[in-house]
């Protein structure tokens, strides 16, 4: 996978495929077995997942569970609320969110009695600031959302910064983690958010389908989800219709049968990232995005993304002139077996352990003639 600046969407390691590989043949024999092994097996390797995220955020135990996405996450967690939280109050978010989680709060916000407030980005700009959201933040923000790293500008808010002012308001702080994690330092001690929502692509290098959603312990105490079913029962085998009890944990987020492949095939990258270790992953990342950095600036490139490394998450944005069609200079690239994406006129670039600073350079070499 030389060449390869893909973290930002799916992240790879060396020997990722036969990690992977391994890792779902052994599953399929258990699963396939002719015997009665394969429950026991199969929710001992989602628990791995979980304890694997759990240490790498610092979450305490019991606090985290699996969802398919942020987005059902997010909607798990609304659901589970007591009343009081959003009623009558506002949801605080960027405008420069992930935009599935918008388009799932606009739709529920008059069903939950909340009003959706969007900071939007000052004209021009690339990213919301953080003072922005500060000001906009008063004691009727029932739940605030933060992106701890943007998607299309790769802008890396101050979490703790923000969470503070939360505190102070008496608001639920929530924070969507996906596009910094593993890359950017993140953990709970540091940051004091109510609840976290990631998926395990892109810089643990995971499959699709393999979220969590992690609440604190206090708050956890006070949801009772909407979305539930067996699997949110302290026994799930308590099949008495009218004794539905939730269980004291993060379980009482679970509903149905629980999926398993996605974990399955998730572990290896995450194992990977935390055996390699986010500091190191984020030095050699932290290299890199330094030379796109200085390559744009010494010839003139429109960046998209902070200049400061403090504020930027592992990825580097372009804006492309008017004058290139982005999907032509993807494709162009992908010939040279160099590859990233755009988002419009916004060039996409994410470099990690499988991209070498001669990438870059090819890279930054290949852009020098395409970009007048």
């Amino acid at each position: 996978m030389s060449g390869y600046f893909l973290y930002h969407s799916i992240g790879t390691f060396p020997g990722k495929a036969a990690a992977v590989s391994t890792a779902l043949t052994a599953f399929s024999q258990v699963w396939c077995a002719e015997n009665d092994g394969q429950w026991p097996a199969a929710l001992a390797a989602r628990q791995r997942f979980m304890d694997a995220w759990a240490g790498l955020i610092g979450a305490p135990a019991g606090s985290l569970t699996t969802a398919e996405n942020v987005t059902a996450a997010l909607y798990s967690l609304i659901g589970g609320l007591p009343k009081t939280a959003l009623s009558g109050r506002r949801f605080l978010i960027a405008e420069d969110c992930f935009p599935s989680l918008h388009f799932m709060l606009a739709k529920i916000a008059g069903r939950f009695g909340f009003v959706l407030d969007t900071v939007p980005l000052r004209p021009g700009e690339k990213w919301v600031r953080d003072d922005d959201m500060l000001a906009r933040w008063q004691d009727d923000v029932g739940v605030a959302l933060l992106t701890f790293v943007t998607s299309t500008a790769s802008h890396r808010c101050d979490i703790g910064r923000l969470a503070q002012h939360g505190r102070r308001m008496g608001t639920i702080v929530g924070a969507d983690i996906t596009q910094g994690v593993g890359v950017a330092p993140f953990s709970l001690t540091a940051n004091n958010v109510d609840f976290v929502v990631s998926t395990s692509l892109k810089w643990l290098c995971g499959t699709s389908g393999a979220g969590i959603l992690q609440v604190r312990p206090e708050l956890l105490a006070d949801c009772e989800p909407e979305l539930r079913g067996w699997f949110s029962q302290e026994n799930p085998f308590s099949w008495d219709l009218n004794r539905f009890s939730y269980a004291s944990d993060a379980r009482r987020f679970d509903h149905g049968t629980p999926a398993i492949l996605a974990s399955v095939a998730s572990l290896p990258g995450l194992e990977w990232a935390i055996g390699t270790g986010v500091d190191a992953i984020a030095a050699q990342n932290a290299a890199l995005t330094s030379l796109i950095v200085e390559q744009s600036l010494e010839n003139g490139w429109s960046l998209g993304s902070p200049l400061d490394q403090g504020r930027r998450g592992g990825s580097v944005m372009l804006s492309l002139p008017e004058t290139i069609d982005a999907a032509r200079l993807v494709s162009v690239l992908r010939e040279q077996s160099l590859y990233c994406d755009a988002r419009g006129s916004t060039l996409r670039l994410s470099p990690g352990f499988a991209t070498s600073r001669s990438n870059v350079d090819e890279l930054c070499h290949s852009l020098k003639r395409m970009i007048q």
